[in-house]
C-alpha cells in the first residue's frame, strides 16, 4: 500500500475570522493550526513544523523567528503592510511573502475622509470639551472644505480614492506622486504637479498616501514643512515616518501647521508621546483597516493566496518576488527570472518619475514569445512601488496606467552574446540601463550596466557602488564590510574607458548589511553611489 503524502500544515497565528478559517479547513491536503498570541518563544519552538504561516499585525516574523522556519515556504499577510515581516531575511531564506492590498483600499480612504472632516471642523477636541462638562463653542471655530486645495501625495488606489471623494466636497485638489505620473483618467479630474515642492506650496491640507520605503520615508521634513502655507493641515493614513515626527512637533508648535491627523506613527503603540498628546493632533491607533468589511476582505483574501500558493494553482500579491509560474514558463523560463531581476535593479537605480522602458532583443531570444520577458521586467521595475495588485495579466495596464511608456526592439547592438535583453528605464531626471544573458542558455548573468562591463549573478543581497576610478576605493569598501562583519560571497568590478573615469563594483554578500553599512560605505573618498538589493533566488520553483 502506498503510504499517504503527508499534508501541508499551515500556522494561523493571529485571529481570522471563521470565513478566512474556512477557505483554509476546506482544503483537503492541509492541516490547519489555529494559535493566536503565541509567545515569541513559542513561535519560535514551532515554526520550523509549517509550510505557510498566515499572519496580521501582531505576529512579528523577525530574523530571528524566520531563521527558525527551516520548511516555511510562505507568508501570508491579512492586511497591506509588511512592516511587522524582514521581508530581505525571508527573501534570502527563499520564503514568498505575500500581502492583500486592495482589500482595506475603503476604508482607508474612508478613514481619511472622517480624519479630514474632523480636523477642519475640531470634532475631536469639540467632543473632549463637551464630555469635560463644557459649552463652548466659540473656541472651536473650524473651516469649511468647499474652496480650499487638498494635496494629495500618493496616486495609488487609495490616494485616487481620497483625491475623487474630495471632489464631492467641492475641494480643489493637486497630486502628487514620485514614482509615476499619474492616469489620463485622473488627470482629467484633478491637477497632477511634476514635483513636490508644487504640491506643499498651494495646498491648503495635505494627506499622504505612498509605501514605505527609503525613498518616501521623511519625505515630509522641516524643508517641505517650512515651505508650506502658515495654518495648513496634514494627515498621515499610510505609514508611520513618512511625515517627520520631530519636525511635525516643531511646525505644531510654532504655529505653522494648524494642525495634523494620524493614523500611524514610527513606533506603534507610540513611545514619544508629544504628538500622540498634543492639543492640535487628532490620533487615532492605527484604524485604516478597521472596519467589519476590510477585516472579513483581508482575512479571505489572505486565507486564499495561501491556498493558491501551496496548493500550486497560483501566486498572487507577493511582495519580494513577482507572480510568475516558473515551471510552465518553458523554454521562457530563465529569461523571465533574468527580466524580473533586471527590472528590480533598475528599480532601484532610478532616481525620479518613469517616464519610459525600452527593452532591446538580440540573439536568439528573437525567435520566442519576448512579450512575457518584457512583462518581468515590467513587474521588477514597478515590484514595491505600487500598491496594485501585479500578475502577468495586468503589469502593462499597470505601467501605462502610472504614465510608463513601454517600448520593445529587436537589435544586433549587443550581438557579441548567444542571447541579450537590455532594459533601459527613462525619468525626469536620468536615464539608466542593464544588459543580461544566458550563460550556458539557462544561467542568468548581469553584464553590462550604464555601459560598463561587469559579471553578477542576479540573487541573493547584492551590493551596488558607483564611484571614481581610483586606488583604494575597492580597497576601503571591503575594510568597511569586514568591520561591519558582513562576508562578501561573489565580487565584480568594471569602469568606463579610462582611468580616472566613473567605476562600479557588485558584491553579493552572505547576508543584509547592517544599519550604518551604506552611510560608512558612502563615506568613502571617491564613492558617489551605494545600493542595496535583495533579490530572490534563482530557481525558486525547483
Amino acid at each position: 500500500m502506498a503510504k499517504a503524502k503527508p499534508k501541508l500544515k499551515v500556522l494561523v497565528s493571529d485571529s481570522l475570522p471563521p470565513e478566512g478559517l474556512k477557505i483554509l479547513t476546506s482544503e483537503k491536503s492541509f492541516q490547519v493550526d489555529d494559535k493566536p498570541g503565541l509567545s515569541v518563544d513559542e513561535l519560535k519552538s514551532i515554526i520550523g513544523e509549517y509550510d505557510g504561516i498566515v499572519i496580521r499585525s501582531g505576529t512579528k516574523l523577525t530574523a530571528d523567528v524566520l531563521k527558525e522556519a527551516t520548511n516555511l515556504k510562505a507568508i501570508a499577510r491579512a492586511g497591506v503592510g509588511v512592516d511587522n515581516v524582514d521581508v530581505p531575511t525571508a527573501t534570502q531564506l527563499g520564503i514568498v511573502v505575500m500581502n492583500t492590498p486592495d482589500a482595506n483600499t475603503i476604508s482607508t480612504a474612508e478613514l481619511t475622509m472622517a480624519l479630514l472632516l474632523a480636523l477642519a471642523r475640531k470634532i475631536h477636541a469639540a467632543s473632549a470639551s463637551l464630555k469635560g462638562g463644557q459649552w463652548d463653542r466659540k473656541s472651536f471655530k473650524g473651516t469649511q472644505l468647499a474652496g480650499k486645495t487638498l494635496g494629495v501625495i500618493g496616486l495609488g488606489r487609495i490616494g485616487t480614492a481620497v483625491a475623487l471623494r474630495s471632489l464631492g466636497f467641492e475641494m480643489k485638489v493637486i497630486g502628487y506622486d514620485p514614482f509615476f505620473a499619474g492616469s489620463k483618467d485622473l488627470e482629467q479630474r484633478i491637477t497632477v504637479v511634476k514635483n513636490l515642492d508644487d504640491l506643499v506650496t498651494k495646498a491648503d491640507i495635505i494627506t499622504v498616501h505612498v509605501p514605505k520605503s527609503e525613498d518616501t520615508v521623511g519625505m515630509i521634513g522641516a524643508e517641505q514643512l517650512g515651505k508650506m502655507k502658515k495654518g495648513v493641515m496634514l494627515i498621515n493614513a499610510a505609514r508611520g515616518g513618512i511625515i517627520n515626527e520631530g519636525a511635525l512637533y516643531d511646525a505644531l508648535e510654532s504655529g505653522k501647521v494648524a494642525g495634523a491627523a494620524l493614523d500611524v506613527f514610527v513606533k506603534e503603540p507610540p513611545e514619544d508621546r508629544r504628538l500622540a498628546d498634543h492639543p492640535k493632533v487628532l490620533a487615532v491607533p492605527h484604524l485604516g483597516a478597521q472596519t467589519a468589511e476590510a477585516q472579513l476582505l483581508v482575512a479571505q483574501e489572505a486565507a486564499q493566496i495561501m491556498a493558491d500558493f501551496l496548493t500550486g494553482r497560483g501566486m498572487a500579491n507577493a511582495v519580494n518576488m513577482p507572480a510568475i509560474d516558473f515551471a510552465r514558463a518553458g523554454e521562457l523560463r530563465p529569461y523571465l527570472q533574468l527580466g524580473q531581476r533586471l527590472g528590480m535593479l533598475l528599480g532601484e537605480l532610478n532616481r525620479g518619475r518613469m517616464k519610459k522602458l525600452t527593452v532591446n532583443y538580440g540573439g536568439a531570444v528573437c525567435e520566442l514569445p519576448y512579450r512575457q520577458a518584457t512583462i518581468a521586467i515590467v513587474m521588477g521595475l514597478l515590484h514595491g512601488r505600487v500598491n496594485e495588485r501585479l500578475t502577468m495579466v495586468n503589469a502593462m495596464l499597470v505601467a501605462k496606467d502610472k504614465g510608463v511608456e513601454v517600448v520593445e526592439t529587436l537589435t544586433e547592438e549587443h550581438c557579441s552574446y548567444v542571447t541579450a535583453v537590455e532594459a533601459v528605464i527613462e525619468s525626469d531626471k536620468e536615464t539608466h540601463s542593464m544588459v543580461g544573458t544566458l550563460l550556458g542558455g539557462s544561467h542568468p548573468r548581469i553584464v553590462r550596466v550604464d555601459g560598463i562591463d561587469v559579471e553578477v549573478p542576479p540573487e541573493g543581497n547584492i551590493l551596488m557602488t558607483f564611484h571614481e576610478d581610483r586606488p583604494g576605493v575597492i580597497g576601503h569598501t571591503g575594510t568597511v564590510l569586514a568591520e561591519q562583519g558582513v562576508n562578501i560571497a561573489y565580487m565584480t568590478c568594471g569602469r568606463q574607458g579610462e582611468r580616472g573615469q566613473e567605476a562600479t563594483l557588485f558584491i553579493t554578500l552572505d547576508s543584509a548589511p547592517k544599519d550604518g553599512t551604506l552611510a560608512a560605505l558612502n563615506g568613502i573618498k571617491g564613492m558617489h553611489r551605494v545600493l542595496h538589493v535583495a533579490l530572490p533566488p534563482l530557481d525558486v520553483a525547483e
